[in-house]
């Protein structure tokens, strides 16, 4: 039955159809041919997500070999969470980047993003459906090569560079996990996630395996962008199509947060990770200035692409934050955070693809007058800002909340106040954007700049509205995550 293979389908269709879309070479057609995969990714993640809540985690064994021998593809309540968050911003994005792409990318190379997409796609779902450790740097490779083409499709030719200067340090991140998972293998002898979880703690007060868990940490940091391993970060969201960078941005550094809380809990535990290694105070120290700096620094921005991603590296400082707490409520405002901060900047960059499309950029000076101009599109803007800066009835507010209730709950309430502080300084820099669309004038133009295309308006509208909707409707997110969290910590002990 297809139902039973569904595991291996989610990764195994989006790579097959990569290649296709090279053989198709008619950019509308693959582009509705990639459409049509991603939808289909979609619905699987949503069945594979409800199976999981309502029968418990799914095992799928590659080839009919049992695990730890063969690969295992495994489903649990985390990792149904993110297949849902991948697959739900791969399906929006997709629709948005028919009209997009066409505007912002060669016809001779518009079939080569979607091919590069579809690869991206394919690598980000394997990473966190997979069972196996090894196959987790495999998966990674795969989304992390075809995410550098992604980059370099940019039309300013400083997308090069950015995509030469993520290559540089996406190898170095990529080198470290490997050594790390190496490391490990030589010590157990296995490679399966579950089969570690049970092997480590007979040899955990080695120095070899204090080792792995150093390679394994800075390696998932350098790829998840936490301050100060973020260079690569702003200029490859910044030169991206407008499409990839809203992928990458809702994607790419939340599936690498899963890995990191897949190895810290399931693998090493709590114990080990927080209590024996420094992991929580590593974590927060860095966590901290992400948020302070990452914000203050997009005050600065004239390029709001730039603003966005320096805001990016701010909204992963949350969610760090979260995760060093070591607690369930902690867990939960992490993971609650990178389904909404999927939802509000995904839209925020979808938005400001909707600005380029007619400016050609998305700068400060471009925003004058622009909400008489374009007021579906600064709509959105207005509402993914209030929701990053954490305002009640958005998803923004939902995950300060719960952070702010872990702080509290180990009573760090200095640390209550650091995210007070990151959304007042998000007031800041979201403010300079409706000053300029609403209290302006509109500077005369040769352009011709009107509302943002439908094909463009209704997947950024399908984020935002989603921030409010999950932003008022907690019941999914809040459950889910807080399941997630009370499972990652049942792990480590």
């Amino acid at each position: 039955m297809i139902s039973d293979n569904l595991p291996a389908l989610q990764v195994v269709l989006p790579l097959i159809a990569a290649p296709l879309c090279l053989i198709i070479h008619r950019p509308k057609l693959v582009w509705l041919f990639a459409l049509f995969i991603c939808l289909i990714s979609l619905g699987i993640s949503i069945e594979l997500l409800s199976a999981v809540i309502n029968t418990g985690p799914i095992s799928y064994e590659m080839g009919d070999w049992a695990p730890p021998w063969g690969i295992e593809y495994r489903v649990d309540k985390i990792s149904g969470f993110v297949l849902l968050i991948v697959s739900m911003i791969g399906a929006v994005v997709m629709l948005y980047a028919g009209k997009s792409i066409e505007h912002e990318i060669a016809p001779h190379k518009q079939t080569l993003f979607y091919s590069a997409y579809l690869l991206c796609l394919t690598g980000l779902l394997g990473i966190v459906i997979t069972g196996d450790a090894f196959n987790i740097f495999v998966f990674l490779e795969i989304s992390s090569l075809s995410t550098y083409t992604l980059v370099s499709l940019g039309k300013d030719r400083r997308a090069l560079t950015a995509a030469f200067q993520y290559l540089i340090m996406g190898t170095l991140g990529a080198t470290f996990i490997l050594i790390g998972i190496g490391l490990m293998y030589m010590m157990t002898g296995t490679l399966n996630i579950l089969d570690l979880a049970q092997r480590i703690p007979e040899v955990l007060e080695t120095r070899t395996i204090r080792a792995a868990f150093a390679f394994l940490t800075v390696g998932i940091c350098l790829k998840l962008a936490l301050f100060p391993l973020h260079l690569w970060l702003p200029n490859s969201y910044a030169y991206a199509p407008s499409s990839a960078s809203a992928f990458l941005s809702a994607t790419a550094t939340k599936v690498a947060i899963y890995v990191l809380l897949r190895f810290v809990f399931t693998i090493f535990g709590v114990t080990f990770a927080f209590e024996i290694m420094p992991m929580g105070t590593v974590l927060m120290l860095m966590a901290i200035p992400a948020i302070l700096i990452g914000s203050t620094v997009a005050i600065f921005q004239q390029n709001i692409k730039r603003m966005l991603a320096y805001s990016s590296v701010a909204q992963i400082g949350y969610m760090i934050l979260g995760i060093s707490f070591a607690s369930v409520t902690g867990l939960t405002s992490g993971i609650l955070h990178l389904f909404n901060h999927a939802l509000m900047k995904g839209g925020l960059f979808l938005a400001l693809g909707g600005i380029a499309y007619h400016m050609g950029a998305a700068r400060i000076e471009h925003f004058k007058g622009l909400g008489q101009i374009m007021p579906w599109t600064m709509a959105a803007i207005v509402v993914g800002g209030l929701s990053l800066i954490g305002v009640p009835l958005t998803v923004g507010f939902i995950s300060k909340w719960y952070l702010v209730l872990a702080a509290l709950e180990q009573g760090y309430w200095p640390i209550a106040v650091v995210v007070l502080v990151g959304s007042l300084l998000a007031v800041i820099y979201m403010w300079k954007l409706v000053e300029a669309a609403y209290f302006n004038n509109v500077e005369p133009s040769e352009v011709v700049v009107k509302e943002a295309p439908l094909q463009l308006l209704i997947p950024t509208w399908l984020l935002i509205g989603a921030s409010i909707y999950f932003g008022i409707n907690t019941d999914l997110t809040i459950g889910v995550a807080q399941q997630a969290a009370e499972m990652l910590m049942g792990a480590g002990q």
